[in-house]
């Protein structure tokens, strides 16, 4: 067993991670999807969408040839409506919604169509909105992620002008750094960022860190409000004999490393154990697999009935060959010489149900032992307790505390992962249009 990197032949690369979901072959086949829409009155799909996309109107506007208006639909509610066409488990929202369900029909395409649509506008350059003259206010936007950049997007449209304060070298926070590349290319992303920003009055400095490059308070002086889209923090420890070893990683930081500098630099190793059962889990296990590992386990200390991923996600990673173990928790971690070669496990029952709901998993005191050369731990994120805390802002375990956006210091904003701890990119962009209407609020009383 052995962590390496550069398994694969290029062609093998190109193939494992081509598009999961490619779009209509052509013209014809989405006018075909579009027809079938029923354009229902007080439509689920849109009630389903975080956003509130007019679902039915955009595809009667695609059914009708006018795709400019079908765009604009979309980004009026969604202006990341390409990227979410991606990455979005349409399953739960617009398409789980959709009343063909009902029938035992297939549902609508409804993220295929919207992709359709949307990609278009984005490779014709098609500017979809007039931003208004400035106003005179100045805002400082935390973080180009979802929330970031859609509250941005709305400010600029509405005069405002913008600096965004990012901490990486690109946009796009999850979408471009934290999603399986299958799903969508840091390419895409940054033609995603680019076409956002397009409306003018956004400035993105990059590489620059809040507490670190810049501070709140140079903030608070240099503009008239500020608005924190600054994520979630850095993965969640085992807390496990053994963690420290090489070949233990989080999920975060093998994604970004996958995306950041391409699919053969990526180390992987040949028996693979993935930690947690969460959307960041389901991507690392299915991106290890496609990488070159021989053997990729999933451990989770649940049952499937508990799990936090989607069908949909889960059937991936069995597709791509992932096993399962369910009611595990990791004990402790063994190896040579520091280098991994064995996982114990700690064969778990459930107990009675906690906050979250679900049923509490209850070691049973039995044990098994997986032999692994590599350990991917995606047990969640936690939050940036130390910087909320340095900036006295009201928080919960590092969750900041928000009331209709407004966080406890004056002229100081928040929303998206910061603030719900963790949710889709569509519930992000939501977050971002809602922390906008605030600001504007506070601005012009």
């Amino acid at each position: 067993m052995a962590i390496s990197n550069n398994k694969l032949t290029n062609d093998q690369y190109s193939d494992n991670f081509s598009d999961i979901h490619p779009p209509f072959e052509n013209k014809t086949a989405a006018l075909v999807d579009a027809n079938r829409c029923l354009f229902c009155y007080d439509a689920p799909c849109t009630k389903s969408c975080p956003t509130s996309i007019n679902i039915p109107k955009f595809i009667k506007q695609i059914s009708s040839d006018n795709i400019k208006g079908s765009a604009h639909t979309i980004f009026v509610s969604n202006i990341m409506g390409a990227g979410c066409s991606k990455v979005c488990p349409v399953e739960k929202l617009c398409e789980g919604a959709c009343v063909y369900n009902l029938l035992e029909e297939e549902p609508i395409p409804i993220a295929k169509l919207q992709r359709y649509s949307t990609e278009q506008a984005m490779e014709n350059k098609w500017k979809l909105f007039d931003r208004k003259p400035s106003r005179g206010k100045k805002v400082a936007i935390v973080g180009a992620g979802p929330a970031g950049l859609s509250c941005a997007h709305v400010l600029s449209r509405e005069g405002i002008d913008v600096t965004i304060y990012e901490k990486e070298p690109k946009g796009g926070g999850l979408m471009t750094y934290g999603i399986a590349a299958y799903k969508v290319t840091p390419e895409f992303c940054e033609d995603e960022v680019n076409y956002i920003i397009s409306i003018g009055g956004i400035e993105i400095k990059y590489n620059q860190t809040l507490g670190k490059d810049v501070s709140l308070e140079q903030l608070q002086n240099s503009y008239d409000a500020v608005y924190l889209g600054i994520g979630v923090g850095v993965a969640r420890q085992l807390d496990i004999p053994g963690e420290e070893m090489e070949g233990v990683v989080d999920a975060i930081g093998f994604i970004y490393n996958l995306r950041a500098n391409g699919f053969p630099s990526v180390p992987v190793g040949d028996k693979v154990a993935v930690i947690g059962m969460g959307m960041t889990a389901i991507d690392a296990a299915t991106q290890a697999k496609r990488l070159g590992a021989k053997e990729v386990t999933l451990v989770y200390r649940r049952t499937e009935a508990e799990k936090p991923c989607t069908d949909v996600e889960l059937d991936i990673a069995k597709l791509d060959g992932c096993k399962i173990i369910w009611l595990a928790a990791p004990a402790a971690i063994k190896g040579n010489e520091n280098k991994v070669t064995q996982l114990i496990c700690s064969k778990m029952k459930l107990g009675e149900p906690d906050a979250s709901g679900r049923r509490s998993p209850v070691d049973t005191g039995e044990t098994f032992t997986l032999d692994v050369d590599m350990v991917i731990k995606a047990a969640g994120q936690v939050p940036f307790m130390e910087l909320v805390d340095q900036y006295r802002i009201n928080n919960k375990n590092g969750r900041i505390t928000i009331d209709n956006n407004a966080t406890s210091v004056k002229g100081v904003f928040a929303g998206g992962d910061c603030v719900n701890g963790g949710k889709e990119v569509v519930d992000a962009v939501q977050a971002g249009k809602d922390g906008a209407a605030a600001i504007l609020k506070y601005l012009f009383p």
